[in-house]
């Protein structure tokens, strides 16, 4: 059976997020025996899902997994898995949608990685239990999206001194009480996680603006800053893995 692949990302106008989603879609092929894996946009860019779909539905498989790649559950997924759902009736073809990439192992295994990574890179040899950790997601409305990111919180809290989240715009905490919070904890290091798919102008300036002065007015010992979670493997792992569930579902 010939099997392809499709991702739906929300969108975004740098160049940076297209060439991940290149990447990432080259990998996802090769790791996961596909025929093709393409990606698509549902705002702000194309190509979009109507875009994208008219390319897949162009190949010649039998059934085509679609994956919404959101790190939060919501209103957005709701809507990027309809568009795409919309094309079902007029094809052969047979679609499966997996979950988004929310609420998963793997997902923490990332994050950790991504910790890691900037300890090293900043030469901080202290033990895991001694490093505090402030991850900062985008904000919503929907409450599902905070329970997604406190998924990975309370996942990570047995392994560093502490753990705690702020978001960028939307809810509260904010980026400057996320700061003056891990500040009371007296951190000897603290590891700020960007909680973010690209390097999307979130990434580039917005959480910068809000981050860069809430740092200069606080007193913290030594600070590390990851990279946004981009096409790490671990990242290629769980969109497999998502895939798999709904593909050997049916």
């Amino acid at each position: 059976m010939k099997r392809g692949l499709l991702l739906i990302d929300r969108g975004s106008r740098e160049r940076e997020a297209g060439e991940e989603l290149e990447i990432i879609c080259e990998k996802v092929k090769e790791k996961g025996n596909y025929d093709f894996s393409e990606f698509c946009f549902l705002e702000v860019v194309p190509p979009f899902i109507e875009d994208g779909m008219d390319k897949c539905l162009k190949k010649n498989v039998d059934e085509m997994t679609i994956v919404p790649y959101f790190l939060y559950p919501g209103k957005k997924v709701k809507i990027a898995v309809a568009d795409a759902m919309k094309y079902q009736k007029d094809t052969k073809i047979k679609f499966v949608v997996s979950k988004p990439m929310t609420m998963h192992k793997t997902l923490v295994d990332l994050v950790n990685n991504r910790i890691d990574s900037a300890l090293k890179e900043n030469q901080v040899l202290l033990s895991k239990d001694s490093v505090d950790v402030l991850i900062i997601g985008h904000g919503s409305k929907d409450p599902n999206a905070k329970i997604s990111i406190d998924y990975i919180v309370d996942n990570l809290k047995n392994s560093y001194r502490n753990v705690d989240r702020c978001f960028l715009e939307i809810e509260e905490p904010n980026i400057e009480q996320g700061i003056q919070s891990c500040q009371k904890n007296k951190p000897e290091v603290l590891v700020i996680v960007f909680y973010f798919l690209h390097e999307g102008a979130h990434v580039k300036t917005d959480i910068n603006n809000d981050l860069k002065p809430a740092l200069e007015k606080s007193n913290l010992n030594k600070v590390c800053i990851t990279k946004h979670l981009g096409a790490d493997e671990k990242m290629i792992d769980l969109i497999l893995e998502r895939a798999r569930e709904v593909e050997d579902a049916n």
